[in-house]
């Protein structure tokens, strides 16, 4: 199913751009691994999870595909959602995972054990996204690039939880944060 939903992509980013054009040649560790290692970080399985800003699918499709059932895209670009539907009738992970079609500010409440983003936003901006979908036990993983420190400073004033710093399997220069305990300080 993966190589399915690598074969859908590099015909389609011809048409858009899902991904990088220089990452379409290094698929597989770039996006397919980078995604994939946050499974075993999940809590539990059967978890639900929250995908902020899921572009080309990375990586809650990659989770779906990989036998998450309870996994919702949120995605605000309606081609981009095109494309995710594709890929999630295509690959049969139809019962797995949802395609929300908004910006994350538009988004139903809805509480998530885990919630997920890639490149979407600075870690304080993140935070203020992921806020009204947490519970006291839910979990946040975000990847995180060479500024990752900077933003951990930026947020201690606002913010407390527990951080744990994961070196990524795929890119020597990233960070998977895994978040938990949030809360905003008072």
């Amino acid at each position: 199913r993966l190589q399915i939903y690598s074969e859908l992509l590099e015909k389609w980013q011809k048409k858009i751009n899902l991904v990088g054009n220089n990452t379409i040649s290094d698929l597989w560790k770039r996006h397919m691994l980078d995604s994939a290692q946050l499974l075993p970080l999940l809590p539990k399985s059967e978890c639900s999870i929250l995908d902020f800003g899921s572009g080309a699918g990375f990586p809650g499709l990659v989770l779906a595909i990989m036998g998450e059932s309870q996994v919702t895209l949120v995605e605000s670009d309606g081609r981009k959602c095109v494309f995710l539907a594709e890929v999630i009738r295509k690959t049969k992970v139809e019962a797995s995972v949802r395609i929300q079609n908004c910006r994350i500010e538009k988004l139903p409440n809805e509480k998530a054990d885990v919630i997920i983003s890639r490149g979407l936003a600075p870690l304080d901006k993140l935070l203020v996204f992921a806020e009204r979908f947490m519970r006291k036990d839910s979990m946040c993983l975000f990847h995180k690039g060479k500024k990752v420190d900077e933003e951990l400073i930026k947020i201690q004033k606002k913010w407390t939880m527990n951080i744990s710093k994961l070196q990524s399997q795929s890119d020597s220069c990233g960070t998977i944060l895994k978040l938990e305990n949030v809360m905003r300080r008072q």
